[in-house]
């Protein structure tokens, strides 16, 4: 049972379980303020909840309540909210703290659509110089989730995320290799980072040999933006 239709929703419809709920209709916007779009998302978890006590709820949310430029954010305080519903109304769960994560289509404005759209428009991009984000392939997401349920891994909040975060001139840079251009850059001295944890899908990355930052992000500029 798949609740959405963003990025994250779309990569359960080939594989949808009837024992399971994905949840991800959330708020996904971290600087979302209306009062009224954290009481959809809280009211359609309460339904959700009630209509199926047996199934297991799957929840994706957020890796940014670890920034700390967000604590005390109307969203990273909702989201912390969401997590303890689940925890407190439902026998089995798995929470999911996702990061930036990158795949087929999905908001435009996320980070990796952003600068592959302004670089196809020839746009000077605005680089805050110490600005880092994790990136994560979708596919990946996908298959940790699986990994997660088949091992019955639940009742716990898992962080979701690659295992270093890119610096944003990293991830231009790579985008010039791969692209062989050189991008009109304005560098701004500000920004920031928050460091991710992830003891429990660790070894994911190193079965699948994918430890190598550099090749990772290149994996996924081919897959999604060649």
């Amino acid at each position: 049972m798949i609740i959405g239709r963003g990025l994250i929703a779309s990569l359960f419809i080939d594989d949808d379980r009837d024992d399971i709920i994905f949840f991800a209709s959330g708020v996904s916007n971290s600087l979302e303020t209306r009062v009224e779009e954290f009481l959809r998302e809280e009211s359609l978890i309460k339904k959700t909840i009630a209509e199926n006590p047996e199934k297991t709820f799957v929840y994706f949310s957020t890796c940014s309540i670890y920034d700390s430029s967000k604590i005390g954010s109307d969203y990273v305080l909702h989201k912390l909210k969401m997590e303890q519903l689940i925890k407190n109304n439902h026998n089995q769960f798995l929470i999911l703290r996702v990061s930036n994560v990158v795949g087929k289509g999905g908001n435009p404005n996320l980070l990796m659509n952003y600068l592959v759209r302004s670089i196809k428009n020839n746009e000077t991009i605005n680089v805050h110089t110490k600005a880092t984000r994790n990136l994560i392939d979708a596919a990946d997401v996908k298959q940790i989730t699986f990994d997660l349920i088949e091992k019955y891994d639940f009742n716990k909040i898992v962080n979701l995320a690659y295992m270093q975060n890119y610096s944003i001139i990293e991830i231009l840079e790579i985008i010039e290799d791969f692209y062989n251009i050189k991008l009109d850059l304005n560098l701004i001295k500000n920004g920031s980072g928050y460091d991710i944890n992830i003891p429990d899908i660790e070894d994911y990355f190193r079965i699948n040999n994918l430890t190598n930052k550099e090749s990772y992000l290149y994996k996924i500029l081919e897959k999604y933006y060649s």
